[in-house]
């Protein structure tokens, strides 16, 4: 029973390291283009707000991963999680809601 428990423990660190390396591999993207383009102009403020909804998804996701039971709800909320960070990119960058915190 232990080492199964044991077991569990490290494929939960696992896919908590694996989350933390996604983030950072996705904030790299905007980093090298910002290398070879002009059209990409990001500044230290762009990469922590995007980093941290970036790492506050897929933390709530890795939550729900181990609270939720079935297979479907955690389909659906983790769908409903990604919708939420789509649109609040969106409205960041280019304003389709037309809210203050709009980049436009």
């Amino acid at each position: 029973m232990k080492t199964q428990k044991s077991k569990l423990g490290i494929n939960e660190n696992k896919r908590l390291i694996a989350i933390i390396c996604s983030v950072i591999l996705l904030l790299l993207v905007p980093l090298i283009a910002m290398q070879f383009t002009d059209e990409v102009n990001w500044d230290l403020f762009d990469f922590i707000v995007m980093g941290f909804l970036l790492l506050v998804t897929g933390l709530w996701c890795e939550l729900v991963l181990r609270k939720v039971k079935k297979i479907t709800h955690r389909f659906i909320i983790c769908a409903m999680i990604l919708i939420m960070l789509f649109l609040i990119w969106a409205e960041l960058a280019v304003g389709i809601f037309g809210t203050p915190i709009s980049g436009s």
